[in-house]
């Protein structure tokens, strides 16, 4: 037996050289050796290809990498003079990591992807292996410096926690006062003195001040801080079952908040140092809030504002506080039937800092725009932006000449909607100007002192180009760099396929990317495989050029694989956004079906009778909707990390998108309440440790589907936190299809290589 099977090995590792490409043949040994090492192979032969730059300080000067033959290396460039040079010797440095680490490095295979300058650019500073390494440029010197518990994630205090022994006093900024907490109350003490004295007496054990929120205004005469009642401290409990340095299991916990959890409710406090007076935020403002941010003092010590986003996320306000009275006005109110998306649309700049006048960011007109709102009276100057066309972020704001430079996609008709573009506006909403041309996905880097910036773009089939233009008129100065992809054509590389379809409206776009085998043969039928992840907080089709994606090696096994963003995703209209109101269970799936058979009607070769699914994290939750909801389409799924109850995930990705109070929406879009629905093929996969998704998430669908006699794969990845499992993860994902659409046993996993460990999922 062992016998034939070696012989039956090294047949399979001959084909890959004979058969590259088995007539009718998916998902063999072949296939699988191709798939795997298409990463290396492809990264191998992209050079020139440009990583976004970084400049250094205030200064004129950027370093980027670059792919090179072989590996990487780092340039520096000087913008004035547009000389560039490598950033540092890559080969001492590689020498002298080498002889530290005890591994060896070479010159275009250095284990880091960024550098930082140091000791006024004496040094530089690098990361890798969980430590921080520097190296002297002038003797190429290199040492090690364990990272700290600084750099750690550690678990918030509960409130109410007394100060620790470390804990200091907030001092004024005359350095006169100092403040602190004692007995849960606000106490100060002239600097130096020993005595100190009460400011509040009505703080205790379940309504307390926090030292962490005190803040002194300018003027040192009047500080507030926040009176803190605790909320429910809801802990999810982890069991280790193979730590690396004992044999027993650990178990431990970590405070992580659920949907519809009382919260901690924060309570603003103005106290008249000199007067030794106290005056409470009256809350009819800012009455059950999710979140208050961190107030902000007026320069002039008149005022402090914070911002309120109610609980259920449909109320968003600016407030400020008169500092000699307490009283409070709103100076902008956000209200939305829907959400008000404050993670990734909100922008707020007090110009001066004096608030008189705000540059706001806002979806009311149906598009995310910037608007100039007066602070002293509240009321909206003029719209600087408008359009059907959505503004993506602000890179910068020039006070002095009232110009606004940001990003936005969607400007040009006919084109892609979602490629990022770089403008220029006046405050009053004049004076649009592009600073980039190419139809290309965009990224601008200034430089300190915005004499320059860099523009960096590519398409999935353009390579990245870095352009140095000037910032007073968008004059090109030079092209820095330019991808070259010559090799990777010859050596069979072939870009995705864009491709879009109306949605379920019959006029919006949907967009998504085709990634073919290497060795398509249009004359075959492929089964599709759709990456999913329908998470709101964003887009997620690549746009950008990559030498590799992890679709292809799965595309190589003998599958066409894509993805699509639909309805309910982010960077369209509002309208397009809201679709996942109340409503993640939608996914988009209407518009992606739609998709699907768009591109099945146009090449014969893709196979919508066998479709396959997977996702991580939301889209883990998102796969296994698939079969649940739409077991008429997709007959397969792989499912990794889910979130497949929203009342089980996080406080606040969950309730801004499924909004609070707890309604029946929660249940009608949970995978665990709807698993007796389950038809076709499914593997989930979770890590034991994840500490972004509870695993008991993933556990409670299994409970269902174990009482509904539903049939399933489970992999549970020992000591493994959120992601898709690894190495072992994806060999997994790509034997369970290689299975259930191509209806192929998969080869014995010794003659394969297990898959690179991919990129990680979107992270919410």
């Amino acid at each position: 037996m062992n016998l034939q099977r070696s012989l039956w090995i090294l047949a399979c590792a001959l084909s890959v050289e004979l058969l590259p490409a088995m007539a009718g043949a998916q998902g063999t040994a072949a296939d699988y050796l191709r798939a795997n090492g298409l990463r290396e192979k492809y990264q191998n032969l992209a050079v020139g290809m440009a990583d976004s730059p970084t400049w250094i300080g205030r200064t004129t000067r950027f370093w980027y990498r670059r792919s090179v033959q072989g590996g990487n290396e780092f340039v520096l460039v000087d913008a004035d003079t547009q000389a560039k040079r490598p950033a540092f010797d890559h080969e001492k440095v590689a020498a002298s990591l080498s002889k530290l680490a005890g591994r060896t490095y070479t010159a275009q295979t250095l284990p880091f992807n960024s550098i930082s300058f140091r000791d006024g650019e004496n040094a530089i500073e690098v990361r890798f292996d969980g430590s921080t390494w520097t190296c002297k440029l002038a003797d190429y010197v290199c040492s090690k410096a364990e990272l700290t518990g600084a750099f750690e994630r550690r678990q918030p205090s509960p409130p109410c926690t007394p100060p620790s022994p470390d804990d200091k006093p907030r001092v004024s900024p005359d350095a006169k006062w100092e403040a602190f907490t004692s007995n849960y109350n606000i106490v100060i003490r002239a600097a130096g003195a020993k005595p100190w004295t009460h400011l509040s007496t009505d703080g205790s054990e379940g309504n307390c001040y926090e030292l962490g929120t005190i803040q002194w205004a300018p003027d040192s005469k009047k500080l507030i801080a926040n009176r803190v009642i605790p909320g429910y401290r809801r802990m999810v409990h982890y069991v280790e079952s193979s730590p690396e340095d004992q044999l027993q299991p650990k178990d431990s916990s970590r405070f992580y908040a659920k949907p519809g959890d009382v919260l901690d409710l924060d309570q603003p406090v103005l106290f008249l140092v000199d007067r030794k007076k106290q005056l409470v935020v009256d809350n009819a403002l800012f009455p059950n809030p999710y979140d208050i941010t961190r107030p902000q003092w007026r320069k002039d010590s008149s005022a402090f504002t914070f911002e309120f986003n109610q609980r259920g996320h449909q109320v968003y306000r600016v407030i400020e506080v008169d500092a000699e009275t307490a009283k409070t006005r709103a100076v902008i109110t956000e209200e939305s039937k829907t959400f008000f998306c404050y993670s990734g649309k909100k922008y707020r700049r007090d110009i001066q800092e004096d608030g008189k006048e705000i540059i706001w960011m806002s979806e009311r007109d149906g598009w995310n725009h910037l608007y100039l709102y007066d602070g002293v009276t509240g009321a909206v100057k003029n719209q600087i932006t408008t359009g059907p066309w959505a503004v993506r972020g602000v890179a910068r704001v020039d006070d002095e000449k009232r110009q606004i430079y940001f990003s936005a996609s969607g400007m040009y008709p006919g084109k892609d909607p979602y490629f990022v573009h770089y403008y220029r506006i006046n405050f009053d909403g004049t004076g649009l100007t592009p600073l980039t041309e190419a139809d290309a996905n965009h990224s601008l880097s200034f430089s300190g002192d915005a004499t320059y910036y860099v523009d960096h773009y590519s398409r999935v089939d353009l390579p990245p180009v870095s352009e140095l233009h000037r910032t007073s008129d968008g004059s090109p100065v030079a092209v820095i760099e330019r991808g070259d992809a010559t090799a990777l054509l010859k050596a069979g590389w072939r870009a995705p396929e864009v491709f879009t379809s109306a949605a379920r409206d019959g006029k919006t776009e949907i967009w998504g990317v085709i990634y073919r085998p290497t060795n398509f043969d249009p004359k075959k039928k492929y089964p599709v495989i759709e990456n999913i992840y329908a998470g709101p907080q964003g887009s997620f089709v690549p746009k950008s050029f990559a030498a590799f994606n992890g679709m292809q090696a799965q595309a190589d096994l003998g599958f066409i694989v894509v993805q699509i963003d639909g309805m309910g995703t982010s960077n369209r209209s509002k309208a397009f956004h809201d679709v996942a109101w109340k409503n993640l269970g939608d996914a988009g799936f209407p518009d992606r079906i739609l998709w699907h058979k768009a591109v099945a009607a146009k090449y014969p070769s893709y196979d919508i009778t066998r479709v396959g699914i997977y996702g991580t994290s939301a889209g883990g939750q998102n796969s296994l909707g698939a079969l649940l909801f739409h077991p008429e389409f997709y007959t397969a799924a792989v499912t990794a990390a889910g979130c497949h109850d929203n009342r089980m995930d996080k406080i606040w990705w969950n309730e801004q998108w499924m909004g609070w109070p707890i309604g029946p929406e929660y249940g009608a879009a949970s995978n665990v309440d709807n698993a007796y629905r389950l038809q076709g093929d499914v593997l989930l996969v979770v890590g034991e440790m994840d500490t972004n998704v509870d695993p008991s998430s993933t556990m409670q669908v299994v409970n269902q589907l174990i009482k509904h006699n539903k049939p399933f794969d489970l992999l549970v990845i020992p000591g493994a936190g959120h992601g898709p499992g690894g190495a072992y993860g994806e060999h997994k994902r790509y034997d369970f299809f290689v299975q259930h659409l191509l209806g192929v046993t998969p080869p014995a996993w010794p003659l394969t290589e297990p898959p690179k460990t991919p990129a990680s999922p979107p992270t919410k």
